[in-house]
C-alpha cells in the first residue's frame, strides 16, 4: 500500500450511544393502585417518555484514508508510541502486545480506535501490528492499528470477524471422522484464504478413523489445484514431521471446526506446548470448544544449530467454528475464489453467467467433462445460493450419489 494512494482527511467518528439512559419512574402501577382518584391524573406528569433516546457523540479525528480500501489510519504522535505485535485479544479492550525486543504489555484499546472499526466485531485482533503509548513498564493503550497485509475472516452477525491478521498461510484442519469430514467447510476456508491473500494448506487429521482409499480422491482433488495436503495422526505422530516442515520459518494460523484436533497437532509439533484438548461429544459427534482465545505462539526451530526460536516460525491457535460465512464477498466474486474455475469462465456464453442455471456455461461444461470436481462445484452452488447452514459431509455426499 503506497503513500500516494492515501490522503489525510478529517473524519467525523460516531461513538457508541451514551451509556446512561433516562430513568423511568419505578412502581407506577402500584402508585396508581394506592392513589386517591383525584391524584391519579397527576401521577403521569412524573413519567417523561421520549422517542429520541440517547444521543450519539461525535468526534473529529485526522486520519489517512486509503482510497482503494476505504480503511482509515489514525494520525498519532509516533514519537510517543511503541510499535508491537498483538499476541492475543480478549473481548474488545484487552490485548497482549509484544514489542520488537520481546517485551510484553497488557494494552487497552482507545475508544476512537474501536469507533472507526464500525464493520468489525473487534477493532484489534491477534497478528495486528499496532502503535501504543506505554503507561508504565507493563501496560499501555493502543493508539492505532497498522494496515493489514493479509487476513483470515468470516461473517458474524452482519459484522466482520477477523480471525487473525498478517500471517503467511493457513492450515485448514479437518478430521477423517469424529467429527465427520466436511469438504464444504474446507472449501469455504479456502475461499476465505484466497480472499485474504493467504496460502491455504489442507490437513486431514485422525486418519486412523477413516479409510485411506476413501480419502485419496479428496486428497488428489486439492493437490491437483496446488494446495498442499497433509495427512496426520496427532496421537501416533504420523505426518507430523511433514506438517512441521511447512511451518518452519513461517507464520501460520491453524483453523477448522471444533474437535478436529488443532491443539493436539500443535502439542505434537512442539512437545511441551501444553495446549488444552478435549474429546468430541459422544452424543452429538461434534467438537467441544476447548481453545477460547486466538493466540500467536512461537515455535522452537528444529533446524540444527538454529540460534533463535524465531527461526521456528509462529503458529496461531484459534477457537473452532461450525459454520463459515464468507465476509465481504459478493456472489459475483465467488467464481474467482474457486481457482479451478478461472480458465473456464472465459468460455461462458454470457458475461454475467452465474454458472448455476445458464446454458452454454464453460464452468458447467468443465464439471461435465471431469475437469472440475463435482464436489467443489456443489460447494460453489451452496455459497452463491447463501446456504450457510447446510455443510454436507463427505459420507452424505457419497450416499446421495449412489
Amino acid at each position: 500500500m503506497t503513500a500516494n494512494k492515501r490522503k489525510k482527511q478529517k473524519l467525523r467518528v460516531a461513538f457508541k450511544k451514551n451509556r446512561e439512559t433516562r430513568a423511568r419512574v419505578q412502581n407506577l402501577t402500584r402508585k396508581v393502585d394506592d392513589a386517591h382518584e383525584d391524584e391519579i391524573e397527576h401521577l403521569t406528569g412524573a413519567e417523561r417518555l421520549s422517542g429520541k433516546g440517547s444521543v450519539n457523540r461525535y468526534r473529529t479525528v485526522i486520519a489517512e484514508v486509503d482510497e482503494s480500501s476505504g480503511d482509515a489510519i489514525l494520525d498519532v504522535d509516533v514519537s510517543k508510541c511503541l510499535s508491537g505485535r498483538v499476541l492475543s485479544s480478549i473481548g474488545t479492550n484487552n490485548c497482549r502486545v509484544q514489542t520488537d525486543d520481546a517485551k510484553e504489555y497488557q494494552c487497552s484499546v482507545r475508544q476512537v480506535v474501536r469507533a472507526i472499526a464500525r464493520d468489525a466485531r473487534n477493532a484489534v485482533v491477534a497478528g495486528d501490528r499496532v502503535l501504543f503509548t506505554p503507561s508504565d513498564d507493563f501496560t499501555g493503550a493502543i493508539e492505532r492499528v497498522e494496515p493489514r497485509t493479509t487476513s483470515l475472516s468470516r461473517g458474524s452477525r452482519r459484522h466482520a470477524h477477523i480471525i487473525v491478521a498478517n500471517v503467511d498461510q493457513a492450515v485448514i484442519v479437518a478430521s477423517a471422522n469424529e467429527p465427520p469430514l466436511k469438504p464444504a467447510l474446507i472449501d469455504r476456508f479456502l475461499c476465505s484464504t484466497e480472499k485474504g491473500g493467504i496460502q491455504g494448506i489442507v490437513c486431514i487429521n485422525k486418519i486412523d478413523l477413516g479409510s485411506a482409499v476413501d480419502l485419496q480422491p479428496l486428497v488428489g482433488q486439492y493437490a491437483q489445484l496446488g494446495y498442499p495436503v497433509v495427512l496426520t495422526n496427532a496421537l501416533t505422530g504420523e505426518g507430523i514431521s511433514t506438517l512441521r516442515r511447512y511451518l518452519e520459518g513461517r507464520e501460520t494460523v491453524f483453523t477448522g471446526q471444533s474437535g478436529v484436533g488443532k491443539s493436539s497437532l500443535l502439542n505434537a509439533i512442539q512437545p511441551g506446548l501444553g495446549r488444552p484438548t478435549m474429546e468430541v461429544s459422544g452424543d452429538t459427534n461434534k467438537g467441544r470448544h476447548t481453545t477460547r482465545v486466538t493466540e500467536l505462539i512461537p515455535l522452537r526451530s528444529h533446524v540444527p544449530n538454529a540460534g533463535s526460536s524465531e527461526h521456528g516460525g509462529w503458529v496461531v491457535d484459534t477457537p473452532g467454528i461450525r459454520q463459515l460465512q464468507l465476509w465481504d464477498v459478493q456472489s459475483e466474486e465467488v467464481e474467482g475464489l474457486f481457482i479451478e474455475f478461472r480458465p473456464f469462465v472465459a468460455h461462458c456464453k454470457f458475461p454475467n453467467c452465474s454458472h448455476t442455471h445458464e446454458h452454454d456455461c464453460g464452468v458447467k461444461r468443465g464439471v461435465d467433462n471431469g475437469m472440475i470436481s463435482p464436489l467443489r462445484y456443489e460447494s460453489y452452488l451452496r455459497i452463491v445460493e447463501g446456504d450457510e447452514e447446510s455443510l454436507f459431509s463427505l459420507a452424505d455426499w457419497r450416499k446421495r450419489k449412489l
